[in-house]
Formats: structure tokens, C-alpha cells, sequence
């Protein structure tokens, strides 16, 4: 069930991509010429940067294809961590460009570059508009996919990149004040870098096999306990696969005259799902006997209905 509605996703997600890199991929060319024809630091800095979305937006589209690829003998939980080894990838490469960037003021600070400031503004302006509509086509996806995050928040720190050129070059033909464009390359590396590292963060949290953000293990672990028939709970691990696929395993020590028929691993794994989005769920229950020891029962087992197929 879950499946199914991961695949349409993905292949939503690559479509948007798909879309965003072809946008990129044809503006890196012009605003390459433009650098060089009106002898643009700014603009050639930018085009650096859409480099890398573009890079960005490549590395996502074959994330999500090779996320595609079925489970086998070596793999048992498919390729799903790929997508997470991306959206890692995709911060690192931000991550750096951001320094770049405030390097790139500071040397901008010390020898001003004189620049065509109305060639300059056109082609930004260019720029712009690509990027909102690559920020547009990647805004639903980043919602409930690292990767694409990744590769959104990479297209939205560029169209930051190329309001600064706008501004920098509409001021500095006005005003001829050539530190206004180090000043706002300060400005977006200083907003795109905390984004940045809690992207790589997330990524990092999900290859640990960290209790995912937004759950509390203590919550989970006191709603298996309220269910009928479970006694206790212990050996509780939750982590996720990749974004939006998030997995427990459990022993769980159940009643003695709890019925084989009464499948309680379907009855947790609906509670789990229902309430904090667990979708593949392996219990393993254990019998309490009437003298207070413990026997292991074979039918604990995955969630029926509730797995990632």
C-alpha cells in the first residue's frame, strides 16, 4: 500500500527535477556568455553556483532512479539510503560554496571588480525567473524527501544569488558603491549556511539510524504498552530507511492467554502507523507464563499491511 504510493511520489519528484535541471542546465550557458562578455565577477561567481545546482539536480534525478531498484539477496532493504547518501552529498557541495562565496567577499572587499552593471542586471534578472521556476516545480517534493530538499534548498540559495546581483547591480550603476555586492554575498552565505548544516544534519541523523525528528520514543513506547494484551516492551528500536519510511522492531511480552488468532502485530502495527507514521513494523512477542517466566513464540513477525513491500 505504502509502496505503491512512494513509487508515484518518486517519479513525481524525478519529473520536477528533470524539469528543474533542464532549466538550469540551459541558463548556465547563457549566463556563462554574459560573465564573459560584460566582464562579470558576480555573474561568473553565479554561474559557479548554478554549476552546482545543476550538479545538485543530476545527483537527486539518479537518487531517486536507483532508489527505485527492487531489494535482493545482498540489499534487503533495497537501495532506499541512496537518496539519503544524495541529500549528504548536496549539503557538503552548499556547504562549500557557501565559503567560497564569503571568500569571494572578502577578496571583493579588498580589490573591487568594475563590472557592466546593466548587462550585469539583465542577465540576473534571467536568472531569476529560472530559479523561481525550478523553486516552484521542487517546492512540494522538498516537503517529504531529503534529496530534494537538498537539491531545493541548493536552487533557492542561487535565486537568493541572483536578487543580490539584481541589487548589486542596480546600486552600483546608481551609486557606483562597488562594496554593495561583497556585502550581500555576506548576507546569503550567512543565511544559506545554518540551512545547510540542518539538512547535512538530517541526513547524517538518518545513515546513525537516529530515532527520526518528530518522534518520541518514549510516546511509542508507552502506546505499545497501553495496547491490550501487552505486558511489557523492551529490545525498541525506530529509524528511518530514507524520508518518509520509518521502521521498529520490538520483543514484546504479551499475555499468556492472548490468542494466536487476536494478531497482535497487526493490531500494533495500525496504532503505529495511524499515530506516528510507522509503516514497517516487526514484532517479536514473547509468552509470559503464569509463574512469571518467559517463552518466545514463533508468529511474531512484520506488520501485515502496514510494509514497505
Amino acid at each position: 500500500m505504502g509502496h505503491g504510493h512512494d513509487h508515484a511520489a518518486g517519479s513525481s519528484n524525478s519529473a520536477a527535477l528533470t524539469k528543474a535541471l533542464a532549466l538550469t542546465g540551459s541558463f548556465l550557458v547563457a549566463e556563462l556568455v554574459g560573465a564573459y562578455v560584460y566582464n562579470s565577477l558576480a555573474l561568473l561567481s553565479d554561474a559557479a553556483h548554478m554549476l552546482t545546482d545543476a550538479l545538485a539536480l543530476a545527483v537527486a534525478i539518479v537518487a531517486i532512479r536507483v532508489g527505485r531498484r527492487p531489494a535482493d539477496r545482498r540489499r534487503t532493504w533495497g537501495y532506499h539510503r541512496f537518496e539519503i547518501l544524495a541529500a549528504a552529498f548536496n549539503a557538503s557541495l552548499l556547504f562549500l560554496v557557501a565559503l567560497y562565496i564569503l571568500y569571494e567577499a572578502y577578496q571583493r572587499f579588498r580589490e573591487p571588480a568594475e563590472v557592466g552593471s546593466l548587462g550585469m542586471l539583465t542577465v540576473a534578472a534571467f536568472g531569476l525567473l529560472v530559479n523561481w521556476i525550478s523553486m516552484r516545480l521542487l517546492a512540494g517534493g522538498s516537503e517529504s524527501s531529503l534529496n530534494v530538499k537538498g537539491a531545493y534548498l541548493e536552487v533557492w540559495s542561487d535565486f537568493l544569488g541572483s536578487v543580490a546581483v539584481i541589487v548589486g547591480a542596480a546600486v552600483i550603476w546608481a551609486t557606483s558603491w562597488s562594496w554593495v555586492d561583497p556585502v550581500l554575498g555576506i548576507g546569503i552565505a550567512l543565511w544559506v549556511l545554518p540551512r545547510t548544516w540542518t539538512l547535512l544534519s538530517e541526513a547524517i541523523d538518518v545513515l546513525l539510524e537516529s530515532v527520526p525528528r518528530g518522534i518520541d520514543l518514549d510516546a511509542v513506547e508507552a502506546a505499545m504498552r497501553g495496547t491490550a494484551g501487552v505486558r511489557d516492551v523492551h529490545d525498541l528500536h525506530v529509524w528511518a530507511l530514507t524520508s518518509g519510511k520509518v521502521a521498529l522492531s520490538s520483543h514484546v511480552i504479551v499475555e499468556t492467554s492472548l490468542a494466536r488468532e487476536a494478531r497482535l502485530e497487526d493490531v500494533l502495527g495500525t496504532m503505529l502507523a495511524e499515530k506516528f507514521g510507522i509503516t514497517h513494523v516487526t514484532v517479536q512477542a514473547e509468552l509470559a507464563e503464569a509463574h512469571g517466566g518467559v517463552t518466545t513464540d514463533n508468529w511474531g513477525s512484520q506488520a501485515v499491511g502496514h510494509a514497505d513491500g
